[in-house]
């Protein structure tokens, strides 16, 4: 028909359209939708018949694959007898608080009904994943991995892998989620594990198990491992095979080979593998760090075409936590690679800011009317059923809450007698702060930051002063979100606060933020400029206090 009479305009015009509409797909980033069912099931994953959720009938839930800058739309659709979130655990969410999933930024889920994140992992890179935050759900499942690939014209530091895997590794227990919740609700403390984990089952060990993966002789892999669990470090390590770690948490690194990892609570690390052993099956292996009984669990891993069980002999894991910081240490940042952007990553010269403010942040444990509560500088956190970010947007902050109920420098009186109430800290947008992380307990402490990335520049045994300063790692310390703190240690980062929202600072073993082991740091728009943070998005949630409040527009200009 193009040839016919009026074909040639005919034929322009259509082009013209076509062309329009590449443009105006190239404009925006591209969107990937998801649809997940988040409902009960049964699985056995230490042999044991007990309840786990499931998404889309997986356990573990779903990897999300997607590139930097994507539009991730996940209607997530509640099927629970409960209330439901979920957070993505690394993902910064720029101006975008509103996506975070955790109980001070938004209302759950109920049951019977579902809510759709939106959200971008806006310049970044890397490998995470993404759990519940409500009751003790992530005892149960609904975990899975999340990684945020590189686009095709930024170059990595290494050369493209025969294939990409993700192995989430975490302790596990045979008592039920509304068990576990029940204990903690009564004061008690939830115990040591039942056993680890690899990808949602535990190993027979003994060569029957169906391989986690299956390798070729001479090809490199992509493995991103992650601490899904609720409380245990865990050490990991592949059979006869060294792992040459390239990224962390988002970061590239200067790639240094290890016979094992310490992976902390909430931790992932991205490895190239070499395919350069004898063709036959080799034990992957998970086991505790820092427990008086270990607890092991063995993957299997398998060169295609290769004949010959894998060795009995397990590789050793490593013991205290000596060696543990001695490996922190050797992680650097890479400064002549470019992560989401073609800069260097070197480029940011973090180590020639001056502090704004230093926060001190003391780990307690102790009992509140005769129940166990943790806390931090003295306040153990009860979360609200108005979301903090919510009656701060709605101003009605002082029915919910107050800011800066803790001290910067806290007392030993202060952090001796705990109180339970909501702990916010009004941060100052664009400040540079340094946050200490003070450990006087004989337990090893795991932390994490939504909303950013912070400069990891120092652990160390003893106690901070202020000279100690000048032991920061203040050119390479690698750019990540969550820092371990070893027994009666502490631990330093540095970052600015540039990202308006409502985070959470919180405890990444789960008994420990459960009872009230965490923070917010609000970070307001000091013009209330779209430039620095979005409107409340019209599909939100909307509940406690503000449940019949119209929807408000407060933010404006760009």
């Amino acid at each position: 028909s193009l040839l016919m009479k009026g074909g040639v305009k005919l034929w322009a015009v259509c082009l013209c359209l076509a062309l329009t509409t590449v443009v105006i797909v190239q404009a925006e980033d591209p969107y990937f939708h998801h649809v997940w069912n988040v409902t009960y099931g049964t699985a056995s994953p230490l042999g044991v018949p007990q309840q786990v959720i499931l998404i889309n009938g997986q356990f573990p839930g779903p990897n999300l694959n997607s590139t930097s800058n994507n539009n991730i739309i996940v209607n997530v659709f509640n099927n629970l007898d409960e209330p439901f979130l979920l957070t993505w655990n690394g993902i910064q969410h720029r101006k975008n608080s509103w996506q975070a999933g955790t109980a001070g930024t938004m209302c759950p889920i109920p049951p019977g009904t579902n809510f759709t994140y939106h959200f971008q992992p806006k310049d970044q890179i890397g490998s995470y994943f993404y759990y519940p935050t409500t009751a003790m759900h992530r005892a149960a499942g609904a975990f899975g991995g999340l990684r945020v690939n590189s686009r095709l014209l930024i170059p990595v530091p290494y050369a493209d892998p025969e294939d990409d895997y993700t192995v989430l590794i975490n302790d596990w227990y045979t008592k039920s989620h509304t068990q576990l919740k029940n204990f903690l609700d009564s004061g008690r403390t939830i115990g040591r594990p039942d056993g680890i984990l690899i990808n949602g089952k535990a190993g027979k060990g003994d060569g029957s198990d169906q391989p986690l993966f299956t390798l070729k002789q001479g090809k490199t892999y992509r493995i991103r491992i992650c601490n899904v669990g609720l409380k245990a470090s865990l050490n990991f390590r592949i059979q006869n095979h060294k792992m040459k770690l390239v990224e962390m948490e988002g970061s590239h690194v200067l790639q240094n080979d290890y016979d094992s990892l310490d992976v902390h609570v909430g931790q992932c690390f991205g490895v190239i593998l070499t395919a350069n052993q004898e063709p036959k099956d080799y034990y992957i292996v998970a086991s505790t760090r820092f427990l008086k009984n270990a607890l092991t669990t063995t993957g299997l891993l398998r060169y295609e075409g290769g004949k010959g069980l894998a060795s009995s002999q397990l590789p050793a894991a490593p013991v205290g936590w000596a060696w543990s910081l001695n490996q922190f240490r050797s992680f650097r940042w890479n400064l002549t690679a470019s992560a989401a952007r073609p800069n260097p990553q070197g480029s940011y010269h973090y180590g020639k800011i001056n502090i704004t403010r230093t926060i001190k942040l003391v780990n307690t444990q102790g009992k509140v009317d005769s129940k166990l509560r943790y806390a931090l500088n003295g306040v153990s956190h009860i979360d609200t059923e108005t979301p903090l970010k919510l009656a701060e947007y709605f101003g009605v902050t002082d029915k919910v809450f107050k800011y800066d109920s803790i001290s910067d420098n806290p007392t030993s009186d202060q952090i001796k007698n705990i109180k339970i109430e909501p702990n916010v800290l009004n941060i100052t947008h664009r400040n540079f702060i340094e946050v200490v992380f003070k450990n006087h307990e004989r337990s090893v402490q795991s932390w994490h930051l939504d909303g950013y990335s912070f400069f990891a520049v120092a652990v160390e045994p003893g106690t901070w002063t202020p000279e100690k300063r000048k032991n920061y790692n203040l050119l390479d310390a690698v750019s990540r979100h969550t820092i371990q703190v070893y027994p009666k240690c502490w631990a330093a980062i540095l970052l600015t606060f540039d990202n308006c929202g409502m985070w959470n600072i919180r405890s990444e073993n789960s008994e420990r933020r459960y009872l009230g082991q965490q923070l917010y740091a609000s970070v307001l728009s000091p013009e209330k400029s779209l430039r620095d943070e979005y409107n409340m998005p019209e599909s939100s949630l909307q509940c406690g206090l503000v449940k019949d409040k119209p929807k408000i527009n407060p933010y404006a200009g760009a």
